[in-house]
């Protein structure tokens, strides 16, 4: 065989690493911007910023809604950026904003729209519909240069916090009482009124290395501060007043005038790829709980040490007995000689079991996989959706391993009904789940809800499901029936031993309880920080 030319090989290394510099994960692109130059050349660089809208939720209320359905102001060329599987599953729905500016160009008390609420029907209802929205303390979600525009406040201790939403606004109650947003302005102050957030100070951050090379700048951070104003004139604001309060038992047309300023600011210290530090770090849900964390450890080293001293303290009973005993003796099975006949012995839901083990093995490696590429940044929360849809396609594409462990479980039981067993398995527990959601979906499809995935999704769900998963089930199936059966250490004895009458704490309900009792007090606490992370990330 020829060898290869080493210039050859040279120039193919050269090639590789000069390729690895311009790599980029998907997504997460720096986009450079620069102001537009007199003659209206944008050279390589953007110079006009759009703002996005997401959905608006609160923490009082499970259903999200969409950014029109609170009558805001709409942006008249208005149009959605293709979502990728794990945004509409969680029921994001981006769209453009009316709120648009360019790259250094500060702008101040800038009209957005006059929304206008008369005294007919539909008018009422759309009022009413915003007033509810301000009492659940909704929150609206905006993005710029794919990262979160936030609203940053001192809370105890001077603390700073950053939280990727802000209101629509508030309310003070009857009895006077300032409730959420309502607390950071003294202006607040009339009871049973509403206060609507009609006005934003937008600040947004860049980082510029050198403005004389042409690259433009990038933006590190988006924030800003919502204020409530009521314009003496619609079609001139000027930003000065008293806040836009609209009373709770209101009969009257009511005007509300949406405005913003923008401002920019140059920060060379904040570095592109750790501008989401700040949010990260002064999110208050995503401190560690040291608590929850020491009281999890030392239940389950008080657990594991106590199951660790009554199997020792049986176990050393058994052995010091069994090195007592003559040959003959020995002969006489006793303690824990008695059960390894029976250990091994085919459980009577075998089919069920398998099935369950199956699907375990099947979610265990989505979960393991989906994990270890998170922890490698390849699932970046500026990457949006992309952790649901690595899951959901990884699930997908395990269909082999859960065939597989489920038939060659299946066979060692010594089961030979091979078809039900593939059946349940691609089936039964994915059936139940989406069974659950579709009937949840409907539930949001009735209330308006954005987080209702559309029909075509489910279409798409189904056919990935049938068309990939179950196909691959059959595949490891038929693999897993070609092995055979798993051979216990000892044998099985024909005969089962005659199990005594059992105490009530040992019967299946009373054992389920108390064997669940522990171990739950060990995650839960864990298992709410959890999801309650995984909720806000998303």
């Amino acid at each position: 065989m020829k060898s290869l030319n080493p210039s050859l090989i040279f120039l193919l290394s050269l090639t590789l690493v000069s390729t690895s510099v311009g790599f980029y994960l998907p997504g997460l692109a720096p986009v450079s911007f620069c102001e537009k130059n007199s003659n209206g050349d944008e050279g390589e660089c953007q110079t006009e910023i759009q703002l996005f809208v997401n959905r608006l939720d609160s923490v009082e209320s499970v259903l999200p809604y969409e950014y029109d359905a609170f009558n805001f102001c709409k942006d008249k060329d208005e149009r959605r950026p293709s979502e990728n599987l794990g945004q509409v599953l969680f029921g994001e729905r981006i769209e453009t904003s009316p709120y648009k500016f360019s790259f250094k160009a500060d702008k101040a008390c800038e009209k957005v729209c006059t929304i206008s609420y008369e005294t007919n029907e539909e008018d009422k209802l759309k009022l009413d519909f915003l007033k509810r929205g301000m009492e659940l303390n909704y929150q609206h979600h905006w993005i710029v240069d794919n990262m979160p525009v936030t609203w940053c406040y001192l809370v105890e201790d001077n603390q700073k916090v950053c939280n990727p939403g802000f209101p629509i606004g508030c309310l003070v109650n009857q009895e006077g009482t300032p409730k959420d947003a309502c607390v950071i302005n003294a202006d607040f102050n009339r009871k049973n009124t509403y206060y609507v957030f009609n006005h934003v100070d937008i600040t947004i951050i860049y980082h510029s290395e050198d403005e004389t090379t042409g690259m433009g700048a990038r933006l590190v951070a988006a924030t800003l501060e919502p204020r409530s104003i009521k314009h003496g004139d619609d079609e001139k604001p000027t930003c000065e007043g008293s806040p836009m309060d609209i009373p709770v038992d209101s009969s009257s047309s009511v005007k509300v005038t949406y405005t913003y300023s923008v401002k920019f600011k140059q920060n060379n210290e904040i570095k592109w790829a750790s501008r989401w530090d700040y949010i990260l770090v002064s999110m208050p849900h995503s401190n560690i709980q040291w608590f929850s964390i020491m009281n999890s450890l030392v239940i389950v080293l008080f657990l594991s040490g106590m199951v660790a001293m009554i199997m020792l303290r049986t176990l050393h009973k058994d052995i010091a007995r069994y090195n007592q005993m003559d040959q003959e003796e020995a002969q006489e099975e006793s303690g824990w000689k008695q059960v390894h006949g029976d250990v091994f012995r085919p459980p009577k839901m075998g089919m069920l079991l398998s099935v369950f083990l199956g699907q375990g093995t099947q979610i265990f490696i989505m979960t393991f996989i989906t994990l270890f590429l998170a922890c490698l940044g390849f699932l970046s929360p500026a990457n949006r959706g992309a952790l649901m849809t690595c899951s959901v396609v990884l699930w997908v594409l395990l269909g082999t391993p859960a065939g597989y462990v489920s038939s060659r479980l299946y066979k060692t039981f010594g089961g030979e009904k091979w078809k039900t067993n593939v059946l349940l398995t691609a089936l039964l527990c994915p059936g139940i789940v989406f069974v659950d959601f579709f009937l949840m979906n409907l539930i949001l499809w009735v209330e308006g809800s954005s987080a209702a995935v559309p029909f075509g999704t489910l279409v798409a769900i189904l056919a990935l499901w049938f068309g990939i998963s179950v196909p691959l089930t059959f595949v490891g199936a038929y693999f897993g029936f070609k092995k055979p059966g798993i051979e216990p250490p000892v044998r099985t004895n024909q005969i089962p031993r005659q199990i005594p009458q059992q105490s009530f704490f040992t019967k299946p309900v009373p054992g389920i309880i108390m064997g669940g009792i522990l171990p739950f007090g060990c995650i839960f606490i864990q298992l709410f920080f959890i999801l309650n992370s995984i909720w806000y990330s998303f």
